[in-house]
Parts: structure tokens; C-alpha cells; sequence
């Protein structure tokens, strides 16, 4: 490696510009980006959605969806000999940019579902890579590819390059595309939002990996993200866009500890906000502990037919007017263990004790049709995917007016209450006739707050509600969801993989682990002193906002098999 800065310059990329042509005009996506990559380093860029990152990063390598097109600007790469060759002018079905894709750039992308093949191994898949540039052959990749499951961690490398990507969980589905991207030893990485969809210990383990791999291999790192605690762990320099523009740039300490611009300074408060407990919750007047609880579980079992026991014994109460969290990573069970509350899922065992409005007790688990059908209009639930459970084919007035209509109301009060509704979760009235594509994630998510609410409910469960959204917005929805609860005297089984998020608004929190509540009680008593290992494990995970403090790469890490024999 070279000591002259400027020779450390893998890629520099000037003014440019990424426009797509619209029956209303010219979308400016990217509107005069310029940066440099450096070997060795990490340059990460941070905006919200629609901030035209990932069309810059698409435009590196020519991969923009059309009619998106490179107006202009320049994207000079420098090749391992020294000679420099601009991407921008390169044919994006050309020879030479295929040359260039994967072996001296390589990109991961947020989803690997949609990026790998479902009906192949990922021994072929990754071994396809090291054939189209290299020419190697089959006995060499087969080495090769178990050497790179190897290098990502993957367990038992010599067995999983036979299985197919659907056999795998998320974090791993990760590292798989990980592996392709190394596969030949790139100079740069572009890495778009690989830890978005990830919960907070196996996202810790990828940027671990991404951190050792550039440090082995001195790559470039380009990483994409919205989340500025993200930025804070890893970052060496950081650029912030918004609406195609770059707002400010430099190294990441300047960048959070003397901001020049004022939405990056909103979006450190935005990830800052959530470091402590929301400020409505510390002056809340009313205690819930005090009333008898509304949602009392006991026992609580769900065996799937594959004998996966996803649910184990599971037991909690849910007080009036109270948010009670429910934390851990996929694959936990709480997902599962809310949907079971709904009776969306049948647990073979233990009860689910709902106290109607009238003081009368019904057991949720063993309730009837008609009993079910009532219940289900006073316990609502919010999904984590606004897209998915909003009818594209419906308008956003007809989606809210649903649940009202079930329940009898037609007319001009329908229509009165479908304008309050979207008034009172902070959308525009007048918006009520168009389709949910035309809405962003935040304001679906709002859509989605609306419907529940609708026919007033007394107790929501919310299913990572909030993880979808950009961390700007994340706050805004769960000040939205807080603000609703004191106005409506709501209850909340909150659903989170989120340590922070549970904090900033759940009164109290139970954390489960393998389909059982491992630790519960009070949130700050939990988060400022927890009891179970792997509690302190989630909490360590959590990236913190402050460069200066970095904590992610030395954070406590659970070990079950020496844990669970030593608590029984």
C-alpha cells in the first residue's frame, strides 16, 4: 500500500447526475453527487428514502432501472495497473462494465432473496462468479467457494455450499452474498442497506464481517444506510444526501460532532431521540400496574406441524392504557406469540384471559366465531408491512372505511369519520381517494394506524410497526402511536427485534429467546440492569450514535449452550 493519499484513490466519482425522465417532467434522482473512495476505508452514505443513494450506487456500476439514465459527471475508476477508466461512458450492456461487475466491483444488496437464485445451490452461484472471470474450473471453484463460506462464517461450509438459498435465515442468505461479492477479490465493495431487514445482534455480526474482510483485503467500502447509528460504528467518512443532493460531507467525527447543515443535524436528533425514554412516558401521570390487567396470558403453547415449538410456555399480562414490549431477534417466537393473541394462529395450549369493556372475562384461546368475531374489533393489529396488508386495489378511504363498515356504519358518517381518522394520524383528508402506491412508507404505515383505530379499539398488538421506516419517521410514528394511546386510552402488546425502540416507549418489556419469555418487567429496570445474558446481548448490539464511542465490535455476545446449563 502506497503512503501518497491520492494514490490510495480506488474510485472518484464528479458531479453527477442520474435523471429519469417522467410524464411530468425530469426526476432528478442524483443531482450533482461527487465523492472519492479510498482503499482501506469506509465511506458511508446516509439519507432517508428517496434520497437518491442507492441510484448512486447503482449508477457505479450502470445497473439503473429504466428509464433512469447518466445525464453526465464522471465515475473514474483506477484499475489494479494504474490506468483509469470513467464508468460513466461505458455502454451499461457492454462487455467492458460486465468486465468491471463483480470482479473489480462487487455489490450486496438489502434483500438477498431477490438477488439470489431460488432453484440453485449457492455453491453454483457463487462458483457462476469465479467461471465467467476467471475461467475456473469446476474442481478449483468448488475449493474456492468453500474457502469464502469459510472466510464469511458460514458453519459446516463443506455441506452448506450444496443447499439452496431458502434453507438458510436472513443473517445467513447475508454472508451468502458476502461471499459472491469477494469472490473475486474486488477493490470495492458497495454494500445498499445489507443490515436493514436484519434484527440487531445478526446485523452487529455483518458489520463485523464487512470490517474484518475490508481490513484483510484493503477494499473500498461504499455502505448505504438510513440508520446514523449504523454510520456512527463503522464509518471513516460519510456523506448525507437528500433529494438527490449532497447536504454536507467529511470525516465521520466532524460530521456528528460539529454538523454544518440542518438536516443532518435532524438526523442525529432523529437517532439521538431514541437513546432514552420518550419524554411524554416520563410525565405520565397514571399508573397501569394499578388496574386489573386486560390481557392476561398463561401458559401459552404453539407446536407448528414441522415440530418446531415456536411458542413454549409462554405467560404475560397486558394492563389498561399500558405498552408492554415484547423484544428479540427472528425467530424468537413474537411474532408467532402475537398472532396467537388474534387467534390468527391456534395455540394447542394455555389460556389467553381478554377483560371486555363490561368487566367479563373470555378466553381468547378457546372463544367461539361469534365470540372471536366481536373480540377482534376491540384487539387490533398493526403489521410490519404497510405494502402488504393495504389492498393495492383499494383507495386509502375505502381501506380505513373497512372495519367501519363491518360494524354498520354507512353514508355521510362513514365518510365524517374515515376525514377524522386520517386527520388524526397526521394524513391529508383530501387524500382519501387515491391508491397506496402513491404513498411513501411512513405515510403507509399512518394508513395502516388508521384502519386499527378505526372502530376504537382497547388493545392494539403492533408488529415490528416501526422497522420498516427510515430512523427519522421511526420516531415521528411512535410519538404518533403514544399520542393516540392517551387520547384513546389505548393498550400495546409492542412487537420489536429493537432494543431501542422498546425502550423509548414500552412501559414494560418482556425478551424472549426460543419460543420462551427468558426476562420481563419494567423497561428502564430491564435496559439499565438486565438479569439474562442474552438480554445484555440485545443491548450491546444497538449501534451508538457517537463515533467517539464506538461499541459494536466489543459487544457482549450470548453463548446458549454454556448459559441454559448454567441457569437449568
Amino acid at each position: 500500500m502506497t503512503s501518497n493519499p491520492s494514490d490510495d484513490t480506488i474510485l472518484k466519482v464528479e458531479d453527477l447526475k442520474t435523471w429519469f425522465p417522467t410524464r411530468s417532467g425530469i426526476f432528478k434522482a442524483v443531482d450533482g453527487v461527487s465523492f472519492e473512495l479510498k482503499r482501506g476505508k469506509t465511506l458511508c452514505v446516509v439519507g432517508e428514502s428517496g434520497s437518491g443513494k442507492s441510484v448512486t450506487a447503482r449508477s457505479i456500476l450502470q445497473i439503473v432501472d429504466r428509464p433512469g439514465r447518466i445525464e453526465s459527471g464522471s465515475i473514474l475508476l483506477t484499475r489494479p495497473d494504474g490506468a483509469q477508466t470513467d464508468l460513466a461512458k461505458l455502454d451499461p450492456r457492454g462487455k467492458e462494465i460486465r468486465a468491471v461487475r463483480g470482479k473489480q466491483i462487487a455489490m450486496i444488496f438489502q434483500e438477498p432473496m431477490s438477488s439470489l437464485s431460488p432453484v440453485h445451490r449457492i455453491g453454483t452461484q457463487i462458483g457462476e462468479t469465479l467461471r465467467i472471470h476467471f475461467g475456473t474450473p469446476k474442481k478449483e471453484q468448488r475449493e474456492r467457494v468453500i474457502e469464502l463460506l469459510r472466510q464469511v462464517e458460514i458453519p459446516r461450509p463443506e455441506t452448506a455450499i450444496d443447499r439452496y438459498t431458502f434453507e438458510f435465515s436472513g443473517g445467513m442468505r447475508q454472508r451468502v452474498m458476502i461471499a459472491m461479492a469477494l469472490a473475486c477479490n474486488p477493490s470495492v465493495l458497495i454494500a445498499d442497506e445489507p443490515t436493514t431487514a436484519l434484527d440487531v445482534t445478526t446485523q452487529a455480526e455483518i458489520l463485523d464481517l464487512i470490517k474484518r474482510l475490508q481490513q484483510s483485503h484493503g477494499m473500498a467500502v461504499l455502505f448505504i444506510t438510513h440508520d446514523m447509528g449504523v454510520v456512527a460504528e463503522i464509518a471513516d467518512e460519510v456523506l448525507v444526501m437528500y433529494r438527490g443532493k449532497v447536504m454536507e460531507k467529511g470525516p465521520v467525527d466532524q460530521i456528528f460532532h460539529s454538523p454544518q447543515d440542518d438536516y443532518t443535524r435532524r438526523l442525529i436528533g432523529s437517532v439521538v431521540k431514541l437513546e432514552k425514554k420518550a419524554e411524554v412516558r416520563l410525565r405520565r401521570q397514571n399508573n397501569p400496574a394499578e388496574k386489573p390487567p386486560l390481557l392476561e396470558v398463561k401458559d401459552l403453547s404453539l407446536t407448528f406441524a414441522s415440530g418446531l415449538k415456536a411458542v413454549d410456555g409462554v405467560s404475560l399480562a397486558v394492563r389498561p392504557g399500558e405498552t408492554l414490549g415484547i423484544v428479540g431477534e427472528s425467530g424468537s417466537g413474537k411474532t408467532t406469540m402475537g398472532r396467537c393473541l388474534l387467534r390468527i394462529y391456534d395455540p394447542q395450549a394455555g389460556t389467553i384471559n381478554y377483560r371486555r369493556a363490561d368487566g367479563r372475562t373470555v378466553d381468547i384461546r378457546t372463544a367461539d366465531k361469534t365470540a372471536l368475531k366481536d373480540i377482534r374489533r376491540e384487539v387490533r393489529m398493526i403489521f410490519q408491512d404497510p405494502v402488504g396488508s393495504l389492498s393495492p386495489r383499494k383507495t386509502v378511504g375505502q381501506i380505513i372505511a373497512e372495519p367501519l363498515k363491518l360494524a354498520g356504519m354507512k353514508g355521510g358518517e362513514l365518510d365524517d369519520r374515515v376525514v377524522q381518522l386520517m386527520r388524526q394520524v397526521g394524513l391529508e383528508p383530501a387524500w382519501r381517494e387515491r391508491y397506496p402506491h402513491a404513498f411513501s412508507g411512513g405515510q403507509r404505515q399512518r394508513i395502516g394506524i388508521a384502519r386499527a383505530i378505526a372502530v376504537k379499539p382497547r388493545l392494539i398488538v403492533a408488529d415490528e410497526a416501526t422497522s420498516a421506516l427510515d430512523v427519522s419517521l421511526r420516531s415521528q410514528m411512535l410519538d404518533l402511536m403514544m399520542q393516540l394511546q392517551d387520547e384513546l386510552g389505548l393498550s400495546y402488546v409492542f412487537i420489536s427485534h429493537d432494543m431501542s425502540v422498546i425502550r423509548y416507549m414500552c412501559d414494560r418489556v418482556a425478551v424472549m429467546y426460543r419460543g420462551r419469555i427468558v426476562e420481563a418487567g419494567d423497561t428502564d429496570q430491564v435496559v439499565s440492569d438486565p438479569s439474562h445474558d442474552y438480554t445484555r446481548a440485545l443491548l450491546s448490539a444497538i449501534p451508538h450514535p457517537d463515533p467517539r464511542n464506538r461499541r459494536i465490535h466489543n459487544r457482549f455476545r450470548y453463548e446458549p449452550a454454556r448459559t441454559l446449563s448454567a441457569n437449568g
